[in-house]
């Protein structure tokens, strides 16, 4: 069996780009739920019901025959970062950029959409628009909403482009996919001084390059060998001219873990380290874990079903996933309904997070499809 059906995949390569020229942060998406919600309405309604929350999108697709709801995730904020890939659909929102490729989730949603729109199938079907994965989590909220507990599906999944694996290429596996994550925000205040004059002053540049320091111990003395963390630190700033001693400094970072007991002592030893620099250089801390996200953790019999299929077409290639440590809210769904996340092969030379992520729009029509003969089952 093959994915080959008749079915149009090449005007979901220009949604996606004109999905990609308007990236927009999370819970401030306007343009992109109008862009998508003008789309929908425009879709045969013979069988479709539409709900909005917030920046959010819910369409519930009513089977002929229904006996479970099947649920399809798309998330679609974009990053906070100024586009370098110099396409000639490239962001025209100065500092914001689909570099997760969450506009290709949203296109290939919108075509597995518009097909079942046009062929009515058999269960239901809920595809769920939804917004800030990136920050500070829309799956949490939207799983707690009137509108959706009232559509609540049997069975949820969702794809991540995955820019390492060839187009073509399926990968996932049964239990943790994605690890634990959280966001880490220290501020550290003190005394501000002249440069000249440094015992008058408790100077924070320093206190928050000794927090640093420390922080890297944790993972290599603190969490077992036999158990996967990460504590990494992407921004610092404090001070505000090179002969004041700064008063303030702020450090930003990120927590992974594969196992909530290793996010917790993480987090316990962080805060035992706050404590001894305030004793050390006699100053304040204060630590927000900002979005904590929890494990994609794929449920056993429906990721089986899935590999299962994905093995027996002729066009895609199986890939057994190793566990990642990158973070995504989907892990929410799968606390409360089986299902399963996997990766699509988009096979570009920059990654995630990358300003210059190129996905090859080959993999749209791949998708597509794929879906589209999974849920027509």
């Amino acid at each position: 069996m093959g994915t080959r059906i008749d079915f149009n995949t090449d005007p979901f390569i220009h949604i996606r780009r004109e999905l990609h020229q308007i990236p927009e942060p999370g819970f401030q998406e306007e343009k992109t739920q109008t862009y998508l919600l003008n789309y929908i309405r425009d879709l045969s309604q013979d069988h479709l019901e539409v709900k909005t929350w917030r920046t959010g999108i819910l369409v519930k697709v009513h089977g002929y025959a229904p006996a479970i709801t099947v649920g399809y995730r798309t998330d679609m904020d974009g990053l906070p970062m100024t586009e370098e890939t110099g396409l000639p659909f490239s962001s025209s929102h100065q500092g914001m950029m689909h570099a997760c490729g969450h506009d290709l989730h949203m296109s290939i949603a919108l075509g597995v959409l518009t097909y079942f729109s046009e062929t009515q199938p058999k269960d239901n079907l809920l595809f769920v628009f939804q917004p800030a994965e990136e920050g500070p989590g829309g799956a949490q909220p939207m799983l707690e909403t009137a509108e959706f507990k009232e559509w609540k599906p049997d069975r949820m999944i969702a794809l991540h482009i995955a820019p390492e694996l060839p187009v073509g290429t399926i990968g996932t596996k049964t239990g943790l996919l994605f690890a634990n994550t959280s966001e880490l925000f220290i501020d550290l205040k003190g005394k501000a001084g002249h440069a000249a004059y440094p015992h008058q002053a408790n100077d924070m540049v320093v206190a928050a390059s000794h927090f640093i320091t420390q922080l890297h111990t944790i993972v290599s003395r603190n969490v077992s060998p036999l158990d996967s963390a990460v504590v990494t630190i992407g921004k610092i700033s404090g001070g505000t001219k090179q002969n004041i001693i700064a008063e303030d400094a702020r450090i930003e970072g990120t927590i992974r873990t594969l196992s909530i007991e290793a996010m917790n002592l993480v987090k316990e030893r962080i805060e035992g380290m706050a404590k001894g620099i305030e004793a050390s250089f006699d100053c304040q801390t204060s630590i927000d874990y900002g979005a904590n996200y929890c494990q994609v953790f794929n449920s056993e019999k429906e990721t089986n079903d899935f590999i299962d299929f994905v093995k027996g077409l002729d066009d895609v290639e199986y890939y057994e996933s190793p566990k990642a440590m990158t973070g995504e809210d989907f892990g929410y769904f799968l606390e409360e309904i089986p299902g399963f996340m996997f990766w699509l092969g988009v096979g570009s030379e920059h990654g995630l997070h990358s300003s210059k992520l190129n996905p090859k729009e080959e993999a749209v029509d791949v998708a597509i499809k794929l879906l589209i003969n999974y849920l027509k089952r």
